[in-house]
């Protein structure tokens, strides 16, 4: 997908991938976590030194209201900025959905959101199926769409069964759906499929935690092209297509990062790291979730 390697389009965050909404959502992102704390400093860096312009969170992770506070010290202006939050399980359904989008934004200090996905595809709601709950909540995702409070809209750790049910159900197709992708876990088959229905493929975990820094083939290759390693798997989620949403709370981490626009990985070097699949999640495995 060169097109999302090189760009659909450019704004002040770097290149960026165009959705079915109309809208371009910046190829590179930072990621934010309810797990090994939360960095005012980093995301105020991030802002303010690195271009970043695509900040990734969600009500499950607890710092929205913290963002609010680092993106009105960094001084960038709204419009120039794309949010995306997450509808935990706990807002699922019709009314629960309307209510928790509009306390994501109060939290965030914003008017609306780029991005709105649902954050899991099991819906812990007695006496009614996951695929029943699912429908409901993407029904008030599509108004909350229509009406515009969400510019786009989609889904996070969906499997093509979970897409296929949303399908049969709604009307309007995911505009994003969010997953772990890491030269461990490449899971082709759900890209083509989303690709094959104009849903934007976006990656979260792209150095899986840590364990793909050390494998010997992404160090050979970072000694290659004088990059570093997650500089590596970065750069590669990036030119197989994938919006990719690295995390850090580190200011000099977050920077290197950020610098993965400047090289080419050779083909027969993306299909080394490709063949490291392997299967394994270091994040969550939505695969038993009916």
């Amino acid at each position: 997908m060169a097109a999302a390697a090189a760009g659909g389009g450019s704004g002040p965050g770097g290149p960026a991938v165009p959705l079915r909404s109309g809208r371009s959502i910046p190829v590179l992102g930072l990621g934010t976590s309810h797990q090994g704390g939360y960095s005012h400093d980093a995301v105020v860096h991030a802002l303010q030194k690195c271009g970043i312009r695509h900040i990734d969170t969600a009500k499950r992770y607890g710092c929205e209201s913290l963002l609010q506070k680092a993106i009105k010290e960094s001084g960038v202006k709204r419009e120039d900025l794309w949010i995306t939050t997450k509808l935990w399980h706990s807002d699922y359904g019709y009314e629960n959905t309307k209510k928790a989008c509009l306390e994501s934004c109060e939290r965030l200090g914003v008017d609306y959101l780029d991005l709105y996905l649902i954050h899991w595809p099991d819906a812990h709601v007695p006496g009614k199926s996951n695929r029943e709950v699912r429908a409901e909540t993407w029904t008030a995702m599509e108004e909350l769409y229509e009406e515009g409070l969400c510019r786009s809209i989609g889904v996070s750790n969906f499997l093509i069964s979970h897409l296929e049910q949303l399908k049969e159900d709604c009307v309007v197709t995911p505009h994003v759906n969010q997953a772990e992708y890491h030269p461990f876990q490449r899971p082709q088959e759900l890209v083509d499929y989303c690709r094959s229905r104009g849903i934007v493929f976006e990656g979260y975990c792209p150095l899986a935690k840590g364990e793909a820094l050390t494998h010997p083939s992404v160090i050979q290759l970072a000694k290659k092209y004088g990059k570093t390693p997650a500089q590596i798997c970065i750069r590669w989620s990036i030119q197989n297509g994938i919006v990719t949403i690295p995390k850090s709370t580190k200011a000099e981490r977050i920077e290197e990062n950020c610098k993965v626009f400047d090289f080419t990985i050779a083909e027969d070097d993306v299909e080394i790291l490709n063949g490291l699949h392997d299967g394994r999640h270091v994040s969550w495995d939505p695969s038993l979730i009916v």
